[in-house]
């Protein structure tokens, strides 16, 4: 599931294939972009902003891209198959001499003016693994409405950039309390150490497409029973690698829409659904 980490990474693999390099094929399959040409252009960079893609283009242009759900940036070398879906997922196709980037799924895209980028961004709060990362933001922001769920606080975007459906179960997991618990009744020092914590796993887990918070380290080498990658995401029905209570699952929204949610039932104290 695409969240800050998973874009971080895609920016990173889409900066080395096509910056610095003028675009040989350009084809933006949406009703709006379909005429646009962008064929000899040089790619300048690609920038992550929390879930979002920044790709800008020579000549003050910027492709902006979000993921979402189940969105995807494939990279493919020039004589290489593409099997990133079926063809008539495919939103967007950047290619230069030796790379093609392909854009599965893509339920945003469009193009704007670089100098207009905070149009599409600049309702964000601090990015989690950018340049502004301002953890005392954060934290205010997160408490500046102390009776939101916990779960809703950390998804909404403005207030910290990054967070996703995963790391929102797992952080509460870590901190022990239900998604549902008033942000504002979280014990003095957790919304600061949640904070931390976010920070700390979504860096640790950038660089590599296996996302583990079990452990930030290297991914173990293969064992019997090996540990869990997540404490509790995906895991319902499964016992709680802290107390070996069974993990339960409830969907957590805010009216508009609802989001499958996991908790230990033990470890974590709250309100639930």
């Amino acid at each position: 599931m695409p969240e800050g980490d998973t874009v971080w990474l895609t920016a990173k693999r889409l900066h080395t294939a096509l910056a610095g390099r003028p675009l040989t094929r350009s084809d933006l399959r949406v009703p709006r972009l379909a005429t646009t040409d962008l064929t000899g252009r040089s790619v300048l960079d690609v920038t992550p902003r929390g879930k979002h893609l920044l790709t800008r283009i020579e000549g003050g242009l910027t492709l902006h891209s979000h993921l979402r759900m189940e969105g995807t940036w494939q990279v493919y070398g020039a004589s290489e198959r593409w099997r990133g879906g079926p063809a008539h997922q495919i939103r967007a196709i950047l290619g230069n001499a030796s790379h093609t980037a392909v854009g599965y799924r893509l339920p945003v895209l469009e193009l704007l003016r670089t100098t207009d980028e905070d149009q599409v961004v600049g309702h964000l709060g601090p990015d989690l693994l950018g340049p502004d990362w301002d953890p005392a933001t954060a934290v205010a922001n997160l408490l500046a409405d102390p009776a939101r769920t916990l779960g809703e606080a950390l998804l909404d975007q403005r207030n910290l950039a990054g967070i996703g459906n995963v790391y929102k179960s797992e952080l509460a997991f870590l901190a022990r309390v239900t998604p549902w618990l008033p942000i504002g009744e979280l014990p003095p020092g957790i919304p600061e150490r949640l904070v931390a914590t976010a920070r700390r796993l979504l860096d640790a887990n950038k660089n590599r497409p296996d996302r583990r918070t079990t452990t930030t380290g290297p991914a173990p080498a293969a064992a019997r029973h090996p540990a869990p990658r997540l404490y509790v995401y995906g895991r319902a029905g499964r016992p709680c690698p802290r107390c070996g209570t069974l993990i339960r699952k409830a969907d957590q929204g805010d009216g508009s829409r609802e989001r499958p949610t996991f908790w230990c039932p033990r470890c974590q104290s709250g309100p639930i659904s």
